[in-house]
């Protein structure tokens, strides 16, 4: 079993920037890590996602340009930086672990193990 703690959410004015960190209790180099993101009354959208080796990522729409996912497996340890926030980007964020760790899915049925989630808030 693998338990992902997240950490790093808060309130922010828009503009404003935030680090996300997800922390996993055991040794997760092999696999790939992804964030995503669920606001009040809306579905749980993907935002960003990185392979075991880092060299392949995806990230949704609304995050490229803004948000930088990373990872250090020594740390086991994924982050997702994000700058110049919205509103819109008010919402529970949550990280994931996939033991097919190769591919960086967009998709969160693909995952296996899920963190409880760090809410951000962007004021305007």
């Amino acid at each position: 079993q693998v338990h992902l703690v997240e950490s790093g959410g808060g309130l922010v004015q828009a503009g404003g920037s935030l680090r996300l960190s997800c922390v996993a209790s055991v040794r997760t180099s092999s696999y790939a890590m992804g964030w995503f993101r669920q606001a009040p009354g809306k579905e749980r959208e993907f935002v960003a996602a990185i392979s075991w080796s880092g060299s392949s990522i995806n990230y949704a729409s609304s995050a490229k340009g803004r948000f930088t996912i990373s990872r250090d497996n020594g740390k086991n340890t994924v982050y997702l930086q994000m700058n110049s926030l919205k509103p819109e980007d008010t919402a529970v964020y949550s990280c994931a672990a996939d033991r097919n760790g190769g591919i960086p899915y967009t998709r969160s049925d693909e995952y296996d193990y899920w963190g409880q989630g760090t809410q951000v808030t962007v004021s305007s």
